[in-house]
């Protein structure tokens, strides 16, 4: 199977750059992943194909402002992006980051009051530095939002709120679970009251969610790690959803990559919390063991998460909702509408 089989044409006007006016105010496109039908409809209307006990599951990873702007000895400004959190990182004065500008190992950098060093050059762009001071800490102080590069703009204020969901909880993140910013509380208080079960999980979404696959045999990609936790909670309501015969949506491709990585624990495992590195890479061909239905955004081509949305709607049905969506002038990748896959 070949990456270049994977590809359509995007405008650069069909990109997003900046959220709707209104959270929640986005597009939904309905995909029937067995029929092929595609019906328009809006965000909100999620609701109507949901039915009592069935199970939604969203991410509650918090984004954190990683890009930082330290300043050399000399003066000159260094720019740095922390990377997502994983379970490992256990002292938060030091972290790795991704840099640009010319940076040598020992040398010492300072953000406001706060002295960085150097600690080692990695290679491929990451650095591992250590803080005077919390990095988490220092980042919500003084960091700005690490929006995608194809937005090809700094981070504004609004961004700080809607680069993030309304139920986001625990920090650790440097991209956003971009199918849930449209996602409000107010609709999960909808679906509740319909008897519908919401639960969470959280995945640290990190910066391999925007690398490109660089190789067009898929066999031979290796997929990023990602931490995740999924509550015993969590754990129960699918199970017992998958046992009666209700239907779990995932909120996304990070809650459906989290979910099918765990999914023999999830289905047969001792009853206790999940956590762990997913590094499962979904691409036509696999079989999905926990989720039923999708909720995703518009992706860019030959991307990883594109490839997860052609295998679980198969990419004939991909590629014809996507015409649809560019014919009915939907917007696309992160602040974009939506799509359900049923």
């Amino acid at each position: 199977m070949q990456l270049s089989d994977f590809n359509y044409v995007l405008p650069e006007e069909r990109i997003a750059k900046f959220p709707p006016a209104e959270r929640g105010k986005a597009g939904l496109l309905v995909l029937g992943r067995r029929s092929g039908t595609v019906a328009h409809r809006q965000y909100s209307e999620l609701i109507n194909y949901l039915k009592p006990n069935d199970v939604v599951v969203l991410n509650n990873t918090k984004v954190i402002k990683a890009r930082l702007i330290a300043k050399n000895q000399a003066g000159q400004d260094r720019e740095l992006l922390l990377l997502e959190y994983h379970a490992h990182d256990s002292d938060s004065h030091s972290h790795k980051a991704l840099y640009h500008g010319h940076l040598r190992e020992g040398e010492l950098l300072k953000i406001q009051t706060t002295k960085l060093t150097v600690e080692e050059i990695i290679g491929n762009g990451v650095v591992e530095i250590n803080s005077t001071d919390d990095l988490l800490k220092l980042a919500a102080r003084s960091g700005t939002v690490p929006l995608p590069p194809y937005m090809k703009r700094t981070a504004s204020e609004q961004d700080t709120e809607r680069y993030q969901t309304e139920f986001a909880k625990k920090a650790g993140s440097v991209a956003a679970p971009t199918a849930s910013l449209n996602f409000t509380n107010a609709l999960r208080k909808k679906l509740e009251a319909k008897g519908i079960i919401v639960v969470d999980l959280t995945l640290h979404v990190g910066l391999g969610t925007f690398l490109p696959i660089r190789v067009n045999d898929l066999t031979q990609h290796k997929m990023h790690s990602e931490y995740f936790e999924i509550p015993v909670a969590t754990v129960m309501a699918i199970r017992k959803a998958k046992q009666a015969g209700h239907k779990v949506t995932a909120m996304g491709t990070t809650v459906t990559r989290t979910l099918e990585f765990a999914a023999s624990k999830i289905l047969n495992g001792p009853k206790q919390d999940l956590l762990g590195e997913a590094d499962i890479f979904i691409y036509p061909g696999y079989t999905f063991k926990i989720v039923d239905h999708m909720l995703t955004n518009f992706h860019a081509p030959k991307s990883t998460v594109l490839l997860m949305a052609a295998a679980f709607a198969g990419w004939q049905n991909i590629s014809h909702a996507y015409e649809e969506a560019l014919n009915k002038d939907y917007q696309f990748l992160s602040y974009g509408d939506s799509m359900f896959i049923l």
